[in-house]
């Protein structure tokens, strides 16, 4: 199974745009919540999207990996950086997790194939 995460992002930006329009007051909290979340501090933005992206791999959400790899590429993070990442989604999330790691890498070599 091969999945295009360039077309995953863009359709999960389409959807959310429409969520923010019809639920304005909630996405505003989620978008507050979600850059409280981001900002700056002990640890730094490629940090933090790696976990992002770990977690996406453990509980198996496409959209999640398509953004948060994306992120990790934009925030220089390396290859070798993600496997390590990767490596701990498996250790916790199990066989599931080894199937959504392998979708995780090729979305990150896609993503950091476009800089």
């Amino acid at each position: 199974m091969k999945n295009d995460y360039h077309s995953i992002l863009a359709d999960l930006n389409e959807s959310m745009a429409q969520l923010t329009k019809g639920i304005p007051d909630v996405m505003e909290g989620y978008m507050a919540m979600s850059s409280a979340a981001k900002a700056g501090g002990c640890l730094d933005t490629k940090t933090k999207e790696l976990i992002s992206t770990a977690i996406g791999v453990a509980i198996r959400c496409d959209s999640c990996i398509a953004s948060h790899t994306k992120a990790a590429s934009v925030n220089c993070a390396t290859r070798e950086e993600v496997l390590e990442a990767l490596g701990i989604a498996v250790l916790m999330g199990g066989g599931p997790s080894v199937v959504y790691a392998s979708h995780a890498l090729v979305a990150f070599d896609g993503f950091s194939n476009d800089t």
